[in-house]
């Protein structure tokens, strides 16, 4: 039997701009910056990386640098009434230096549905699953991380059951979307997990 949490992200990119002063915990300072990681097909996913401060002695400067980065995704639930309600990002274990190699977006994870899966179709009839994933972390806290599922991964996904445990291997997106705010149109963007396949348990120790 499988444990009942994964989380895993790996990244290679480039850093957009330079770190700013995300939040203090227990006397720690943790920065974020915007980091873009390029498609195959030449789009561009651009995500919030938050990282301690000590992850970044003599790593600055960072604007246009390029990265890898391991760590997991977090949520956050914003409750300022401002911006999008769960806020999705990186938080950097590992920071390094990578001169070698093409981008790179890879996330792992493994918990349970926490939230009935929609099932839709495009206009044109392609199966599309939406669902929330409930990934534990230590301390007794959790990350519901949206996830988003196509075609037969999408059939399998879109008939579970609340509490169903899954795990999955895919790639963290970001998509921007228009929301009407009193009226006025405006862009937002939302961050989910385009997952690419189901994981058995051999794969997932492999």
């Amino acid at each position: 039997m499988m444990d009942d949490t994964r989380n895993m992200v790996q990244l290679r990119g480039t850093a957009v701009s330079e770190p700013i002063l995300s939040h203090e915990n227990h006397g720690q300072s943790f920065y974020r910056f915007p980091f873009a990681v390029q498609r195959l097909s030449g789009q561009f996913d651009t995500l919030h990386v938050i990282v301690p401060e000590e992850q970044l002695e003599d790593r600055r400067p960072l604007e246009g640098r390029r990265l890898e980065i391991r760590g997991q995704l977090r949520s956050f639930n914003n409750k300022s009434g401002q911006g999008s309600r769960l806020v999705i990002s990186v938080f950097a274990h590992a920071l390094e230096p990578s001169d070698n190699g093409d981008d790179l977006n890879n996330i792992r994870l493994r918990g349970v549905i926490c939230k009935p899966p929609v099932l839709r179709r495009t206009p044109l009839g392609r199966c599309i699953s939406d669902m929330m994933l409930a990934v534990n972390r230590r301390y007794g806290r959790a990350d519901y991380l949206p996830c988003i599922a196509w075609g037969q991964v999408a059939m399998l996904t879109g008939r579970m059951e609340v509490g169903t445990p899954l795990a999955l291997e895919g790639r963290v997106q970001s998509r921007i979307y228009t929301k009407v705010i009193d009226g006025v149109p405006t862009e937002r963007t939302a961050f989910e997990v385009s997952v690419m396949h189901l994981l058995e348990d051999e794969e997932e120790n492999s």
